[in-house]
């Protein structure tokens, strides 16, 4: 029969040398892992003796206690009456917020998501999700970009038909926009990762799952139907050890993983003063961890080495899923990865949210330095963005230069604190009462995992519905029939990269050499 402690039991093992907590009414001692915990010793430290449950549960995937912890780590049970209410789960805690607020129906673009999430997530979770470095310019110049291209609608065009189904890496999606990697979903809300999984499953879209994520990979799929386009997004770690370990999960799920999609615009974190603000103790001057807020927590162990000549070569020897490389940031690295075909199958424009370098360009500015420098990248390679993305009709004028679908990141997080799983099938709906303009293939996948009564009912449109209405407008009936004489870019082509057009490796010339 398992011990049972009191909790002030407990409570008197607190420092390094004793260091216990409880977890889901267990007690665990911890002590032997508090040198190797990826978010530095302190952020155990600061729960030691106390139900660190609230603290836990968001950020670590299931199976993460029996995979660190020595055998007879687990030492008993505790007195749940002994246990003060503070250590109350997260979970509960968030649960009895989603009744407060709103109707996900009358909330109508994802501003008012956000504005929204803002007010039931915690301030440690919308410190971390909100945050980008510096003073924020990248990450508010990757919205503002959009504003500067203009459509051309055209008139006189039948506009019944509105096709927005598309393909990437050779899988049918019913939407051109897609949940790129961001992490610790379930900081917004139980449903986590899963939830966000299911929301992409109703309508059609692709999912790229965080190496960071809050779940595991198999519990994230569970349940998806098996046309559900899924990649997973990896961060090479110092201990190549442990991105084998991982590569091997991902191989032996390949029937559900489609692709690995390696990050590349973040070897280090940059400074993101909210988030960091966030890891000091209720505005007190100490700091409550000493690995830093979320953020840089989470880039503990992260691989500064990668190169050109050595990762890739590195990677196709663990696994033959295609890559695709995520935050190219110059028409140069586009091209040169262009070279890399077919192991490198597309690339994902982004700058990381503007959570890097600040002030690096927006992904707009990079896809059309691609069209001006290097537009034989288009065809070696598909050509894929993320950052900024807040209307339909962004999404359209990415489309329009020749990007094959278009990411969100924080917006579907921002879904989730809004309202769980539903909040982020807000964030990607129109109606279920499908109509004309979606092809009869898509109807019927939407009903197959439209299960919820609540599901059957038409909604106001917030990003699909944006998406068909600038289309029709414009007069397009497909996204094949997208591109740029629908749009006028003069403005923003002034603002782009205009020097040599040198390649940094091997001093070749763009303009003389052909992929």
């Amino acid at each position: 029969m398992a011990k049972v402690f009191d909790a002030a039991e407990v409570a008197a093992h607190n420092t390094r040398s004793s260091c216990w907590v409880i977890l889901y009414g267990d007690v665990y001692d911890v002590t032997d892992i508090l040198a190797s915990h990826p978010g530095g010793s302190n952020v155990i430290l600061k729960l030691a003796g106390q139900d660190a449950t609230r603290d836990y549960d968001p950020v670590h995937p299931a199976g993460t206690l029996e995979e660190n912890l020595k055998p007879g780590a687990k030492l008993g049970r505790v007195k749940a009456d002994s246990v003060p209410r503070t250590g109350a789960s997260a979970v509960e805690d968030d649960a009895g917020n989603l009744g407060r607020g709103p109707s996900l129906a009358s909330l109508l673009n994802l501003d008012e998501i956000e504005r929204e999430a803002s007010r039931r997530i915690s301030k440690r979770a919308y410190a971390y999700y909100y945050s980008a470095s510096d003073d924020l310019c990248s990450k508010s110049l990757n919205k503002a970009v959009y504003r500067d291209i203009l459509l051309r609608p055209r008139v006189f065009v039948d506009s019944t038909a509105c096709d927005m189904s598309t393909s990437v890496l050779g899988s049918k999606v019913d939407v051109p926009f897609f949940i790129a990697p961001a992490a610790m979903a379930r900081l917004a809300h139980p449903d986590g990762e899963h939830g966000l999984a299911r929301a992409a499953a109703r309508f059609g879209a692709m999912q790229i799952i965080s190496n960071n994520a809050s779940m595991r990979p198999e519990r994230i799929v569970e349940g998806a139907p098996r046309h559900q386009v899924f990649g997973w997004q990896m961060y090479v770690q110092t201990d190549r050890q442990k991105s084998i370990d991982m590569l091997q999960r991902i191989n032996a799920m390949r029937d559900r993983f489609k692709f690995i999609c390696l990050t590349l615009d973040a070897p280090v974190p940059g400074k993101r003063e909210h988030d960091e603000k966030s890891s000091f103790a209720d505005g007190a001057g100490t700091r409550a961890t000493d690995g830093g807020a979320v953020g840089r927590q989470l880039f503990l162990g992260t691989a500064r080495d990668l190169t050109w000549a050595t990762t890739l070569p590195w990677l196709a020897r663990h696994t033959d899923l295609p890559v695709v490389l995520k935050g190219l940031q110059t028409h140069e690295d586009a091209y040169l990865a262009a070279m890399h075909a077919p192991q490198v199958k597309a690339i994902i424009l982004s700058n990381h949210g503007g959570r890097a370098m600040d002030t690096a360009p927006p992904p707009l500015h990079t896809l059309l330095e691609i069209r001006k420098y290097c537009p034989e990248v288009f065809d070696k390679v598909e050509v894929w963005l993320d950052g900024g993305i807040r209307r339909g009709t962004d999404v359209v004028k990415a489309l329009c230069l020749g990007a094959t679908a278009v990411g969100l990141g924080r917006a579907p997080l921002f879904g989730l604190g809004a309202g769980g799983q539903a909040g982020a099938e807000r964030v990607l709906e129109s109606t279920c009462k499908f109509g004309s303009q979606f092809s009869r293939q898509a109807t019927l996948r939407r009903t197959m995992v439209c299960t919820r009564e609540a599901d059957a009912s038409p909604r106001r449109a917030v990003l699909e519905a944006e998406v068909a209405t600038c289309m029709r407008l414009l007069g397009a009936k497909s996204i094949s029939e997208l591109g740029p004489r629908f749009i006028n870019s003069r403005r923003v082509e002034r603002e782009i990269y205009d020097g040599d057009p040198a390649l940094d490796e091997g001093g070749r010339w763009i303009s003389k050499a052909r992929l």
